[in-house]
């Protein structure tokens, strides 16, 4: 997998299609859905030239472009379609913030496609760029994956209400879809986090759990930094004033706003979370080393009186009546024993110990 930067773009004129990002695919995929009420069709296209010929009144076309890489298929289709050069450069651009802007014949937005990966918690995403046409709907994505096979389920097992509506219905129903895999992101983060706080309050502190702090918190950093743009773009889709949206499609919209609103609040809980387990790795730390330290105060404490004795008795002055009696060493053994027994229970009686 290669990558480019946007500093390759440099001193290039605005407008100039360049694929910005990891590039997945060597070669975009097409799929386009074409349904109405009674009848869905699915087909695999070469061309952007195929779509126009599924452009019928009374249908509603769907069409997804998996890989970004080639430039001259999102080209043709900026022209065939009238999209204008800037929506292309952002398509192209994996590094978008999501976003909503309208214009005189189409909608377009982008935003983020979240999953997680691996058994730890990991993040991988791609950008999702939606153009919706009065009866079509453009998807562009960065891999080809399952991340939207729900939506062609519904559109199959619909007896009514999703091939009834229009193509502002199907991009509602993508929105959705994305969205929705937040929570799941949520559920994964949930986990982690909740593992990480039980093996704080059960164990030691260690490296492995100042690390994994850490990378949980950037990792909530990605996650934010993708999806709080996302109230704004749903904000802005809703006070848009177009003939593509119909009013009875704005009831779940405003559904769609209040659950990216719910994740942002989500998020931002388990960021304050997280920087309570960091309070309590290094609370745990500090009560670890002072244990250390008590434990080591007790032993110098014993010990002070016992080398001030040795050290009395260890001075090698001739007139030391107590070196010549016979009994000298044994009975200073018996003081030593003394002093230690009764520290340690001065120590216990008030909790030193």
């Amino acid at each position: 997998m290669t990558t480019r930067t946007s500093s390759e773009k440099s001193g290039m004129s605005p407008g100039t299609l360049i694929h910005i990002g990891d590039q997945f695919h060597q070669e975009s995929h097409i799929t386009l859905i074409h349904y109405n009420a009674k009848n869905v069709e699915k087909h695999t296209i070469f061309s952007a030239d195929e779509i126009l010929k599924y452009r019928e009144k009374d249908t509603v076309t769907w069409v997804i472009v998996e890989g970004l890489t080639d430039t001259n298929l999102i080209e043709n289709i900026g022209k065939l379609f009238g999209i204008h050069e800037l929506v292309l450069e952002d398509l192209l651009n994996t590094h978008q913030r999501p976003k909503f802007e309208e214009y005189d014949d189409y909608l377009y937005m982008v935003l983020k496609g979240l999953q997680t990966k691996g058994d730890n918690f990991r993040v991988s995403s791609e950008q999702i760029g939606i153009l919706l046409f009065e009866n079509l709907v453009f998807t562009f994505k960065e891999k080809q994956d399952d991340l939207l096979a729900p939506v062609f389920k519904r559109i199959q097992t619909s007896k009514g209400r999703f091939r009834n509506f229009g193509a502002d219905y199907l991009m509602y129903a993508i929105l959705d879809t994305v969205i929705d895999q937040y929570f799941i992101l949520i559920d994964g983060l949930d986990e982690a986090v909740t593992t990480l706080e039980d093996d704080l309050l059960t164990s030691d502190p260690s490296q492995e759990q100042l690390n994994t702090i850490q990378k949980l918190k950037r990792e909530i950093i990605t996650i934010k930094r993708f999806i709080s743009p996302t109230r704004e773009l749903m904000a802005g889709l809703l006070r848009c004033e177009t003939e593509l949206v119909q009013e009875k499609t704005h009831i779940y919209l405003r559904d769609v706003s209040d659950h990216a609103i719910r994740i942002v609040e989500l998020i931002e809980s388990y960021r304050d979370i997280l920087s309570g387990l960091l309070d309590i790795y290094l609370s745990s730390l500090s009560n670890k080393m002072n244990e250390v330290m008590k434990v080591l105060t007790v032993f110098a404490s014993i010990f002070i009186p016992l080398t001030f004795l040795a050290g009395v008795y260890g001075m090698n002055f001739e007139f030391m009546p107590e070196l010549k009696w016979k009994w000298s060493y044994p009975v200073l053994w018996v003081v030593f024993i003394i002093i230690t027994v009764i520290l340690l229970r001065y120590f216990k009686k008030n909790k030193w110990l």
